[in-house]
Protein backbone atom coordinates (compact mmCIF):
# COMPACT_ATOMS: atom_id res chain seq x y z
CA UNK A 1 0.00 0.00 0.00
CA UNK A 2 1.21 3.80 -0.76
CA UNK A 3 0.70 6.80 1.19
CA UNK A 4 1.10 10.22 -0.84
CA UNK A 5 3.29 12.77 0.86
CA UNK A 6 5.86 15.30 0.39
CA UNK A 7 8.96 14.51 -0.94
CA UNK A 8 11.97 15.20 0.68
CA UNK A 9 15.66 15.63 -0.67
CA UNK A 10 16.32 12.19 0.38
CA UNK A 11 14.13 10.83 -1.99
CA UNK A 12 15.66 12.50 -5.13
CA UNK A 13 17.52 9.50 -6.50
CA UNK A 14 14.20 7.04 -5.88
CA UNK A 15 12.15 9.36 -8.38
CA UNK A 16 15.29 10.07 -10.69
CA UNK A 17 15.13 6.21 -11.28
CA UNK A 18 11.44 6.18 -11.37
CA UNK A 19 11.32 8.38 -14.21
CA UNK A 20 13.65 6.85 -15.82
CA UNK A 21 12.01 3.57 -16.05
CA UNK A 22 8.75 5.34 -16.87
CA UNK A 23 10.06 7.62 -19.36
CA UNK A 24 11.50 4.83 -21.26
CA UNK A 25 8.59 2.21 -20.95
CA UNK A 26 6.44 4.96 -22.15
CA UNK A 27 8.10 6.66 -24.70
CA UNK A 28 11.07 4.73 -26.31
CA UNK A 29 9.03 3.76 -28.51
CA UNK A 30 6.83 7.24 -29.54
CA UNK A 31 10.33 9.72 -29.57
CA UNK A 32 13.39 7.41 -29.72
CA UNK A 33 15.82 6.34 -26.70
CA UNK A 34 18.10 8.95 -27.94
CA UNK A 35 15.40 11.61 -27.70
CA UNK A 36 14.04 9.62 -24.13
CA UNK A 37 17.81 9.51 -22.54
CA UNK A 38 18.23 13.57 -23.01
CA UNK A 39 15.36 14.66 -22.16
CA UNK A 40 16.14 12.67 -18.23
CA UNK A 41 19.12 13.76 -18.32
CA UNK A 42 17.77 17.04 -18.56
CA UNK A 43 14.56 17.60 -17.10
CA UNK A 44 15.36 14.78 -14.47
CA UNK A 45 18.55 15.05 -13.67
CA UNK A 46 19.25 15.77 -9.95
CA UNK A 47 19.61 19.14 -10.17
CA UNK A 48 16.44 20.27 -11.80
CA UNK A 49 14.62 18.27 -9.10
CA UNK A 50 15.95 19.51 -6.49
CA UNK A 51 15.18 22.94 -8.36
CA UNK A 52 11.77 21.79 -8.47
CA UNK A 53 11.47 20.76 -5.02
CA UNK A 54 12.52 24.16 -3.50
CA UNK A 55 10.13 26.05 -5.53
CA UNK A 56 8.24 27.70 -2.54
CA UNK A 57 4.68 28.05 -4.31
CA UNK A 58 4.80 23.98 -5.54
CA UNK A 59 4.14 20.61 -4.70
CA UNK A 60 6.39 18.02 -5.47
CA UNK A 61 4.76 14.48 -4.02
CA UNK A 62 5.44 11.20 -3.69
CA UNK A 63 3.63 7.95 -3.30
CA UNK A 64 5.49 5.75 -0.73
CA UNK A 65 4.91 2.08 0.59
CA UNK A 66 7.70 2.37 3.28
CA UNK A 67 10.01 0.80 1.62
CA UNK A 68 10.29 2.66 -2.24
CA UNK A 69 8.89 4.89 -3.93
CA UNK A 70 6.18 3.86 -6.78
CA UNK A 71 4.45 7.29 -8.11
CA UNK A 72 5.18 11.10 -8.04
CA UNK A 73 3.82 14.59 -8.75
CA UNK A 74 4.84 18.00 -9.26
CA UNK A 75 2.67 21.05 -10.06
CA UNK A 76 3.19 24.78 -9.40
CA UNK A 77 1.37 28.03 -10.34
CA UNK A 78 1.48 29.30 -13.91
CA UNK A 79 3.80 32.64 -14.09
CA UNK A 80 1.86 33.93 -16.93
CA UNK A 81 -2.14 33.01 -16.16
CA UNK A 82 -3.36 33.63 -12.83
CA UNK A 83 -5.39 31.16 -11.21
CA UNK A 84 -3.94 28.39 -13.18
CA UNK A 85 -2.10 25.82 -11.59
CA UNK A 86 0.31 23.02 -14.31
CA UNK A 87 0.79 19.98 -13.23
CA UNK A 88 4.26 19.37 -15.37
CA UNK A 89 4.45 15.69 -13.93
CA UNK A 90 2.76 12.45 -12.58
CA UNK A 91 4.62 9.35 -12.92
CA UNK A 92 3.73 6.05 -11.81
CA UNK A 93 6.29 2.87 -12.30
CA UNK A 94 5.02 0.38 -14.95
CA UNK A 95 4.71 -1.80 -12.63
CA UNK A 96 2.35 -0.36 -10.39
CA UNK A 97 -0.03 0.96 -12.80
CA UNK A 98 -3.42 0.62 -12.44
CA UNK A 99 -3.53 0.18 -8.74
CA UNK A 100 -4.84 3.69 -7.50
CA UNK A 101 -1.18 5.24 -7.21
CA UNK A 102 -1.77 7.72 -9.93
CA UNK A 103 -5.59 8.50 -8.26
CA UNK A 104 -4.45 9.11 -5.37
CA UNK A 105 -1.76 11.35 -6.29
CA UNK A 106 -3.90 13.40 -8.80
CA UNK A 107 -6.56 13.90 -6.07
CA UNK A 108 -3.66 15.35 -3.44
CA UNK A 109 -2.66 18.09 -6.81
CA UNK A 110 -6.07 18.92 -6.86
CA UNK A 111 -6.06 19.78 -3.38
CA UNK A 112 -2.81 21.38 -2.76
CA UNK A 113 -3.67 24.73 -4.22
CA UNK A 114 -6.61 25.97 -2.58
CA UNK A 115 -6.73 29.63 -4.69
CA UNK A 116 -6.64 28.04 -8.09
CA UNK A 117 -9.68 27.87 -10.59
CA UNK A 118 -8.19 25.93 -13.06
CA UNK A 119 -5.58 22.75 -13.71
CA UNK A 120 -3.87 22.31 -16.43
CA UNK A 121 -1.26 20.08 -17.94
CA UNK A 122 0.11 18.85 -21.47
CA UNK A 123 0.10 15.27 -22.50
CA UNK A 124 2.23 13.95 -25.74
CA UNK A 125 -0.45 12.74 -28.04
CA UNK A 126 0.70 9.46 -28.78
CA UNK A 127 0.88 8.62 -25.22
CA UNK A 128 -3.17 6.95 -24.61
CA UNK A 129 -3.02 5.67 -21.28
CA UNK A 130 -2.25 9.15 -20.07
CA UNK A 131 -4.68 10.87 -22.14
CA UNK A 132 -7.34 8.12 -20.89
CA UNK A 133 -6.42 8.61 -17.69
CA UNK A 134 -6.48 12.39 -17.30
CA UNK A 135 -9.62 12.44 -19.44
CA UNK A 136 -11.33 9.77 -16.45
CA UNK A 137 -10.14 12.74 -13.90
CA UNK A 138 -12.40 15.60 -15.63
CA UNK A 139 -9.58 17.01 -17.51
CA UNK A 140 -10.97 17.77 -21.49
CA UNK A 141 -8.13 19.02 -24.72
CA UNK A 142 -8.42 23.01 -25.05
CA UNK A 143 -5.72 22.83 -27.14
CA UNK A 144 -2.12 21.92 -28.34
CA UNK A 145 1.29 22.55 -29.04
CA UNK A 146 4.79 22.08 -30.43
CA UNK A 147 7.25 22.59 -27.71
CA UNK A 148 6.00 20.91 -24.43
CA UNK A 149 7.14 22.99 -21.77
CA UNK A 150 8.18 25.53 -23.71
CA UNK A 151 11.63 24.55 -23.59
CA UNK A 152 12.72 24.27 -27.02
CA UNK A 153 12.79 20.39 -27.17
CA UNK A 154 10.26 20.20 -30.01
CA UNK A 155 7.77 17.71 -28.30
CA UNK A 156 4.11 17.86 -29.73
CA UNK A 157 1.55 17.88 -26.89
CA UNK A 158 -2.01 17.99 -26.28
CA UNK A 159 -3.17 20.68 -23.56
CA UNK A 160 -5.77 19.42 -21.15
CA UNK A 161 -7.19 21.41 -18.38
CA UNK A 162 -10.12 21.16 -15.73
CA UNK A 163 -11.82 23.67 -13.59
CA UNK A 164 -10.91 22.77 -9.69
CA UNK A 165 -13.22 22.45 -6.96
CA UNK A 166 -14.82 25.46 -6.45
CA UNK A 167 -13.77 27.38 -9.23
Amino acid sequence: MFFVRTAMESDLDAVRDLLEVTWHATYDDILGTAKVNEIIASWHSANALKLRMNRKDSEFLVADSGTRIGGMAYAAPDHDRTGVVNLSQLYVHPNLQRQGIGRDLFAEIETCFPNARRLSLEVEPENQAARAFYAAHGLTETGRTEDSGGCGAGIPAIVMEKDLPGA
